[in-house]
């Protein structure tokens, strides 16, 4: 049940996020909606207020915004149709879905940096036989406070350090429990290389001294204006990742199957956040809302990216693209949208369900 709640939280929050960004800047330049939907299909039920219809629809899986005139068949030139505004004012309809959820995804980030997100400290839960910081005498419950003269208060700072050391020693400066209280040694290590598999299926080599965390965490909070910056840093690392793992899926460099998720997976994934606190959750939807912003900019067509490139090309012909090419490739985008879907559903069920 908590899954189910949080899968449906989530997902509402992301797609009104994202058809409310369509929805305000048609209304604010002079567009009739006549629909605001989540989901598709059949209507359950809604309400009108004005000249806009809101509805809840059956399949809860996205949700659209319906506009006058968007469809070349349906166009009468009336001033409040979509397609008799400006390539301009059209560009702004269309990118400001995308742009909201982007904005989304930075306000949490920046809510979540706020309150507080718990980090996993710098201890030694286990070690791991025949590598080398057994052998150097560390132990379970050691503290790592610097490697090499840099203080490292979190296990992501320590592994960062290590994995990034390619020749020569570590020189760990590590707090130790003894029966006196607590004592700080000097500790010489040197790493084993390992050749590894990175998210982008790319293989490279980093060094490895052999050590689990405890497992211990504390709650870390930054003032607002830090706060804000790690927030846009964070946006840029996620949209980089995102990026590159698309075009490496493009060109066949990632597999689809290995690097995407769909509907089911998401169902489980914000389960486990949900599980774990509501901190998780909300970073969770960050993530989820900016891959959702770079996903609908992809230039195929049925997507924001499409329409887009669309009116790029309008912009440049002076004169838009006829409409039975539009329809074609509609088609061909829905289709190839639909191919995927299926794809990403049926890897799923591998993934997650014949697995257990």
């Amino acid at each position: 049940m908590l899954s189910l709640i949080a899968f449906l939280f989530v997902l509402s929050v992301l797609v009104i996020i994202h058809e409310f960004g369509h929805f305000i800047i048609a209304k604010r330049n002079g567009v009739k909606v006549e629909k605001f939907s989540f989901g598709f299909g059949p209507k359950l039920f809604g309400l009108t207020r004005g000249d806009t219809e809101y509805r809840i629809s059956l399949i809860p899986l996205g949700g659209y915004v319906k506009m006058a005139g968007d469809e070349p068949e349906s166009a009468t030139g009336h001033a409040g149709e979509f397609l008799s505004k400006t390539v301009w004012q059209r560009f702004k309809i269309v990118v400001f879905g995308p742009v909201l959820n982007y904005v989304l995804a930075f306000v949490l980030f920046w809510v979540i940096f706020m309150v507080g997100s718990p980090v996993v400290i710098n201890k030694i839960g286990s070690l791991l036989d025949d590598y080398p910081a057994k052998a150097a005498g560390l132990l379970a419950g050691d503290r790592i406070l610097s490697v090499d003269g840099q203080k490292t208060a979190y296990w992501e700072e320590l592994t960062d350090i290590i994995h990034n050391k390619k020749t020569g020693d570590l020189n760990l400066e590590v707090e130790r429990a003894t029966k006196t209280g607590q004592q700080v040694i000097k500790i010489k290590v040197t790493p084993k290389l390992k050749e590894v598999t990175d998210i982008f299926g790319k293989k490279c080599s980093i060094s490895l001294i052999g050590i689990a965390p405890s497992g211990e965490a504390i709650k870390v909070r930054y003032g607002i204006v830090e706060s804000f910056l790690k927030a846009g840093a964070t946006i840029y690392k996620l949209t980089d990742v995102t990026c590159k793992s698309l075009l490496f899926i493009v060109t066949g460099k990632l597999s689809i199957k290995e690097s995407m998720t769909g509907p089911i997976g998401m169902y489980i994934i914000t389960g486990k956040a949900a599980e774990l606190g509501m901190v998780y959750l909300l970073q969770m939807m960050a993530i989820l809302s900016a891959s959702l912003a770079i996903f609908n900019l992809l230039p195929v067509p049925v997507l924001d990216g499409g329409h887009i490139l669309f009116l790029v090309i309008e912009k440049i012909r002076g004169k838009p693209l006829s409409a039975k090419f539009q329809e074609k490739a509609a088609q061909g985008g829905l289709a190839l949208l639909i191919a995927l879907m299926l794809f990403v559903l049926y890897a799923d069920i591998l993934r997650f369900i014949v697995k257990k």
